[in-house]
């Protein structure tokens, strides 16, 4: 499982404006594009790890519907954002990533132009 985790981190890190750090005011790993977070993989109320991402309402219901293991995002608007119970997923990895990089589009249009703009001349 940290593998995993591990690997989630490292490949985030690669995509523009990406940050990943630690915050121990909610003791789980924050990934940031710019300023605005797209995941969070820490642990929930029943102490099963969890990566909480951004997607599209519509996505998001049937990935619910679809996955036990899908659940309303952790601590987070319902309707936007999805909680995956890792130790229970039977997504692969490249899928988990998949998510993990939509997560981190969605987030990405909307910040600011200038903001994008920024970020997209640091890649340059």
């Amino acid at each position: 499982m940290l593998n995993l985790l591990e690997m989630l981190k490292k490949e985030a890190v690669t995509w523009a404006g990406v940050t990943v750090s630690y915050r121990d005011d909610w003791d789980c790993d924050h990934f940031l594009v710019g300023t605005k977070g797209f995941c969070l993989l820490g642990k929930n109320k029943e102490n099963e790890r969890v990566m909480t991402i951004k997607g599209l309402p519509n996505n998001n219901a049937a990935m619910r519907e679809l996955y036990p293991f899908v659940v309303p995002g952790y601590y987070s608007n319902k309707v936007h954002w999805i909680s995956i119970k890792l130790e229970q997923s039977s997504l692969s990895s490249d899928e988990l990533i998949s998510l993990l990089r939509e997560s981190y589009q969605i987030v990405f249009e909307q910040l600011p132009e200038k903001t994008k703009k920024e970020i997209s001349r640091n890649i340059a």
